[in-house]
């Protein structure tokens, strides 16, 4: 009901610009907190419905009370509510007024060809830091002579603008930029101006940690496909979590609610169940910011993560924070898991930790976690359960079947405890604890 009504607020004529926007980015934020926690436990409470019915077609008999496939608990509130946010991306597109280089976030869709970029200042859950550096991004970009970049085959330059913040006060801005057909002295000229509105002129009151730019032909690059180009400051930001450092990357996985994110990694930290001779096994680690949560009283951690970056990111907080039992490897899961477990012969109880992207896990590594007889406990943290993450749930819990190399015994859900990361928005992260 909250997205249809989010859909239908984007065409009422009376509606603001800023309604709009808060509609269809935070359809909740109408809402009592209280209110906002039961529809988000209603909608969790779909989701495990839903793969009970999965698993009986599949010939399991797992339903509990309720139709659910496994206990339920209430929504774990965020313990902050408004501007939480520690990562925003802004886009550049026309503006209701029209103008092409107006900075914020989209009303619309490019299906029904009516995206109107709407400045975000009104957003309760965008830190007013982050409304700032928006803010003196669209000054600049309106101040350059070069277009902003909506369509990249129509030309223009200007693209997006991530912020970074951190609980220190530190701010990493990055800013994308199609180089088109530019020489190597424009494009200098350019990251000599942004540097300097940024440093010295108006943007100076955003006093940046770091600001950062990026060439980019792609909709989406990582460092490796066309680096992050360091203009200003420092190469890192720094966040406290649970006592621990943590060292960011501008293109670095960090949850973006870290308050939040403290009490998730909690409540894994108990589920796990995950003693002095136990090996962790973090999957899409990110900066490691799990793993090392658990190192103190694990036996080892070993991380697995594609973003390069990500895992130099993780290497230095181990290393910062003192811990040696963890080892972080780089590159995509589904070539580092297989070979990693395929000839596991340690002794000691593996407990795995997945915290995939919205796409979910790749085949591969479901079935090498299947087929790893070591592992009888899997925590599997999905921001989005009722996408892909469903795919996987059912690859981990159906019967062996010898056709998809399912050879594994499967597991079993065992118990769901949903954190509202997102206050304000219909998004719920999903903490599925699997066990056999």
């Amino acid at each position: 009901k909250e997205k249809k009504r989010a859909r239908e607020d984007i065409s009422l004529p009376g509606s603001s610009w800023e309604e709009r926007l808060a509609n269809a980015v935070t359809p909740l934020w109408r809402l009592p907190y209280q209110e906002q926690l039961q529809v988000k436990y209603e909608s969790q409470r779909k989701v495990l419905q839903t793969l009970a019915s999965r698993l009986e077609e599949l010939g399991l008999d797992v339903q509990k009370p309720g139709g659910l496939c496994c206990p339920l608990q209430p929504v774990v509130p965020s313990p902050i509510i408004n501007g939480y946010r520690n990562k925003s991306t802004f886009s550049v597109n026309r503006g209701p007024d029209g103008n092409p280089k107006t900075v914020g976030l989209y009303v619309g869709s490019g299906r029904e060809r009516n995206i109107v970029c709407v400045k975000a200042n009104h957003m309760e859950n965008i830190p007013q830091k982050h409304k700032e550096v928006a803010q003196c991004y669209e000054e600049h970009i309106r101040r350059s002579p070069l277009d902003s970049c909506i369509l990249f085959h129509e030309g223009g330059h200007w693209r997006e603008l991530v912020v970074r913040t951190t609980s220190h006060g530190h701010t990493m801005a990055i800013v994308t930029f199609h180089p088109q057909e530019l020489g190597q002295e424009a494009l200098a000229t350019q990251k000599a101006l942004l540097k300097e509105f940024f440093t010295c002129g108006p943007g100076a009151v955003c006093d940046l940690t770091s600001l950062y730019f990026q060439e980019s032909t792609m909709t989406r690059c990582s460092h490796e496909q066309s680096p992050f180009q360091l203009l200003h400051g420092e190469p890192h930001i720094f966040e406290e979590l649970l006592g621990l450092k943590f060292r960011i990357s501008p293109d670095a996985f960090f949850q973006v609610n870290t308050a939040g994110a403290e009490v998730l990694y909690q409540e894994v930290r108990d589920l796990s169940q995950a003693g002095g001779d136990t090996v962790l096994l973090d999957i899409c680690c990110g900066t490691g910011t799990i793993g090392l949560s658990l190192a103190h009283q694990v036996s080892k951690v070993i991380g697995v993560e594609v973003v390069e970056k990500a895992i130099e990111d993780a290497r230095w907080n181990a290393a910062f924070n003192g811990i040696s039992n963890c080892e972080f490897h780089s590159g995509k899961a589904e070539a580092v898991l297989p070979q990693l477990l395929s000839s596991w012969a340690d002794a000691r109880p593996l407990v795995a930790v997945v915290n995939p992207s919205r796409t979910g896990l790749h085949y591969r590594v479901v079935r090498a976690i299947r087929n790893c007889k070591s592992i009888r406990r899997l925590l599997y943290i999905s921001c989005k359960p009722e996408g892909e993450a469903m795919r996987n749930f059912l690859e981990l819990c159906c019967p062996p079947d010898p056709r998809k190399k399912l050879a594994g015994e499967p597991f079993a859900p065992t118990l769901a405890v949903p954190f509202d990361m997102f206050p304000h928005t219909l998004h719920c992260e999903l903490v599925l604890l699997f066990t056999r």
